[in-house]
């Protein structure tokens, strides 16, 4: 059975469609205080929470629902997080910080006996988890939602660094991809280069993890663009957009999409079918 917390009522619909869901309160107190309240009874739970709030609210919920869970009697508790705030401070860079992440998993650690996250930043970070964790990919769900609009087109990483998710989406599809190399010309100003590919009259989708401001897929369509291509999508799991950037995207490409593991007006690929198999 579920329990659907604040960060993921987007989802509530489709899953209590194909699940159980345990019912939970959820309010606030006059100062401002989460309370929670489990409703249901049972021996196991799945609990679902995007932690997407800038005031950690869904963080501090899930641990609450965690607790509460333990307290009702509730024996094992898995934990699925479509999006999981902190994942990028994921390292020191200065002298005095925390390893972010690694607090926030061994936090989640104290109430939940496994982890699943939708493409998390860095998948070694999930080694920080005390319990079973584990990376589930977007891959299958994306690939499917562009397979007409694609055709026999090209799946492109931004950088090197996401070139295992294109690949993965381009497997599925059975399509050639590539990544873009970047080298940096000054402190403002990033030169970026398809590797090895020709996209002269052909579609090509842009994969990667997390969009926020938008600079780095807008400068590859116009690339692409120059190159002859056909039309060009752009993708990502996660729509962590700054202000203006989904307009400025969108103007830039043929399509946009995130999938809705945050809600937002361009979330057009669903990660239920995903959290169903968990």
């Amino acid at each position: 059975m579920f329990v659907i917390g604040s960060g993921a009522l987007h989802l509530k619909g489709e899953i209590s469609e194909k699940a159980d869901v345990v019912e939970v309160e959820i309010k606030k107190f006059p100062d401002g205080e989460k309370y929670v309240r489990v409703l249901g009874e049972g021996e196991e739970a799945i609990v679902v929470q995007s932690m997407y709030h800038p005031q950690d609210e869904h963080l501090i919920e899930v641990l609450l629902l965690g607790d509460a869970l333990r307290e009702k009697g509730f024996r094992r508790l898995k934990l699925v997080v479509p999006y999981l705030a902190y994942s990028r401070q994921d390292r020191v860079t200065k002298e005095g910080e925390p390893v972010s992440i690694r607090a926030i998993m061994r936090m989640l650690g104290l109430y939940y006996d496994e982890l699943y996250v939708f493409d998390i930043h860095n998948p070694k970070t999930l080694g920080f988890f005390p319990g079973k964790a584990y990376n589930i990919s977007p891959a299958r769900v994306i690939a499917e939602y562009f397979r007409e609009k694609l055709g026999e087109g090209i799946v492109m990483a931004p950088d090197k660094g996401a070139l295992e998710r294109a690949r993965s989406v381009a497997e599925i599809l059975g399509l050639e991809y590539s990544h873009f190399e970047k080298k940096r010309i000054s402190p403002t100003e990033v030169q970026m280069t398809p590797v090895d590919v020709d996209v002269k009259g052909k579609n090509v989708l842009i994969v990667d993890d997390i969009i926020s401001t938008g600079g780095t897929m807008i400068k590859a369509a116009n690339l692409l663009r120059e190159l002859g291509a056909e039309k060009i999508f752009v993708v990502a799991t996660h729509g962590v957009f700054a202000e203006g950037a989904i307009e400025r995207v969108s103007k830039a490409v043929d399509d946009l999409a995130v999938t809705n593991t945050i809600p937002t007006p361009v979330s057009k690929i669903s990660i239920v079918p995903e959290i169903l198999n968990v």
